[in-house]
């Protein structure tokens, strides 16, 4: 039986809001980033301020920290960390045969809405990184992005946690994130403590098993010229 978990506290506009604008903060940051944050910063505005708070803090932040810094901070912290990856999948799975397998859930949880990820460009991610996954859930699928986030809500955790131990301003964002799901349970709390004293599984293999069977688009009854979903935009700033 799947999981039930509470209905959103926040309407569908404030989610929008909220998932969107930690998908754009937790991107790598450009030019492209700072010329969006006054725009992240209003719409912040129309959200509690358990997750506006924390998305304007990082705004100011981001703003006051000359891009070279921002940008080094940025490698340091997610590309040198076991713990502060930003791939939902990889801290239940590691680099294992099993990964495979959730990333295809995440593949074909995207094709059904008929959207694929542009493989291609300088945005070309994996389909379980965070930042794709909140852009899904903010534009495309609440219902079933948010039933992404919350199927690995430990990882989740853990990344939030990992961040504030490293006092890094991006774990703000994921306050904000974490704000917008309901309270961990008795469960999840123990998956956190197991992968907190453990860490992902570390077995070194290839990820090519992910990749959707039988042809990729249009099979399994999916649409047949499916849409591209981009990496993280916001409402007049991205084309």
């Amino acid at each position: 039986m799947r999981r039930r978990y509470p209905e959103p506290t926040l309407t569908p506009a404030q989610l929008t809001v909220a998932w969107q604008s930690a998908s754009l903060l937790l991107d790598y940051p450009d030019e492209r980033l700072l010329e969006t944050l006054p725009t992240v910063r209003e719409a912040s505005r129309a959200l509690p301020p358990a997750t506006g708070g924390p998305i304007r803090g990082f705004a100011d932040h981001a703003a006051g920290t000359a891009l070279p810094d921002l940008q080094t901070a940025y490698v340091e912290t997610f590309d040198s960390r076991r713990r502060c990856n930003l791939f939902l999948t990889y801290f239940a799975h590691g680099d294992t045969r099993k990964r495979g397998a959730a990333l295809l859930r995440f593949k074909q949880a995207y094709l059904r809405s008929g959207y694929v990820l542009d493989a291609g460009g300088e945005h070309g991610e994996l389909p379980d990184h965070l930042c794709v996954v909140l852009e899904y859930a903010a534009t495309v699928d609440q219902r079933l992005g948010r039933r992404l986030i919350l199927d690995h809500r430990a990882g989740l955790e853990l990344l939030r946690l990992s961040l504030h131990d490293a006092g890094s301003p991006w774990a703000g964002v994921l306050d904000a994130v974490t704000s917008t799901l309901p309270p961990l349970r008795g469960d999840e709390r123990d998956a956190v403590r197991r992968l907190a004293a453990e860490g992902p599984p570390e077995e070194e293999v290839g990820l090519s098993p992910y990749v959707v069977p039988d042809g990729g688009p249009g099979s399994r009854g999916g649409p047949a010229d499916p849409a591209l979903l981009p990496m993280p935009t916001f409402p007049g700033v991205r084309s």
